[in-house]
């Protein structure tokens, strides 16, 4: 029983008696079992992580932030990867359900779904979670916090307009990612704030990669639609397009302005500084823990909406005259 009481820090054992043990369990190579602690305490002190993929630069800063605070705090972390495919999400998903996981970071693959069955099952279980991003429907009943996209997404546009740029096209993502929604809204609203009007001729469907950026950005060009700024979903379309613009001989910004959303590293060892919209990743990850310690704790959380910061740098400058 003493010996039971120093490995589980319990009270009232002397220190010389503490010292002791805790050298022989070393000397014995002892580990304790934690599935044998689980049982007995009915706590696995698990959380799960869903994240769609840990090379996204947005993902990285955010699994820092968590992983840190969930060690500082005692809990263990399990990170997978639903690669943006749902039949994969909903296995990691259940598979850390299996592990009797007591709270979950999800980061979901987004679709038009009213509701999504793993989603539910997790609801069921009674597990914690807390959303990172936007709610789609299925969340609904989760809270989430994320960053103030439209607020972020407006304020790189009003900075464009405020350089003089009249025709900026905007390279727009996904059409399932409420981020990516949340983004043009915020475009759309600094347009309209400045008494310009939102032209569908300066649209374009871009995605989310380098590679979607350089096609987006070939078509403009090739519609000729005369923009003298472009405004991407994210900084990797951004680079792309670009990129592109560098391929037909264009300067940036003495010929075209790029602006970006995402701050990731890259961004300003580009062949141009992208100004972008740096959002706040890591306080992201440590506002989800704090919200997760709380519902663990049994006490009411409300999601949480945090602010971007535009940072300008050398991609983007007035119009060229003429």
């Amino acid at each position: 029983m003493t010996v039971s009481r120093v490995l589980r820090d319990a009270p009232n054992v002397s220190t010389a008696t503490r010292t002791r043990v805790h050298a022989l369990a070393e000397q014995m190579g002892y580990v304790p079992n934690a599935m044998a602690q689980s049982l007995r305490t009915r706590s696995t002190r698990l959380i799960a992580y869903v994240v769609p993929s840990v090379a996204d630069p947005m993902a990285t800063r955010i699994l820092l932030a968590l992983s840190e605070q969930a060690h500082d705090l005692g809990h263990d972390l399990l990170v997978s990867q639903s690669l943006n495919r749902l039949d994969r999400e909903e296995t990691c998903i259940r598979r850390a359900l299996a592990r009797r996981v007591e709270g979950f970071f999800l980061q979901p693959v987004y679709r038009l779904d009213p509701s999504a069955p793993a989603y539910d099952e997790v609801r069921r279980h009674g597990a914690k979670v807390v959303v990172l991003g936007p709610k789609p429907p299925f969340c609904e009943a989760f809270v989430n916090v994320e960053a103030d996209e439209a607020l972020a997404a407006g304020e790189a546009t009003a900075h464009l307009i405020e350089l003089g740029h009249r025709r900026i096209a905007f390279l727009s993502g996904p059409p399932t990612s409420p981020a990516a929604q949340n983004r043009f809204e915020g475009y759309r609203r600094a347009l309209r704030k400045a008494g310009l009007e939102v032209d569908d001729g300066l649209i374009f469907h871009a995605g989310e990669t380098m590679e979607d950026g350089m096609k987006a950005a070939a078509q403009m060009l090739g519609e000729s639609a005369a923009a003298t700024a472009v405004q991407a979903v994210n900084d990797q379309v951004a680079m792309g397009a670009a990129a592109f613009f560098f391929d037909r001989g264009l300067r940036i910004p003495q010929d075209i302005s790029v602006v970006g959303c995402g701050n990731i590293p890259f961004s300003e060892c580009f062949r141009v500084p992208l100004t972008t919209v740096r959002q706040p990743k890591y306080q992201l990850g440590l506002a989800a823990v704090g919200m997760m310690q709380a519902l663990l704790r049994g006490e009411s959380v409300s999601s949480r909406l945090l602010p971007g910061t535009l940072v300008v740098r050398a991609s983007t400058g007035p119009p060229r005259a003429g």
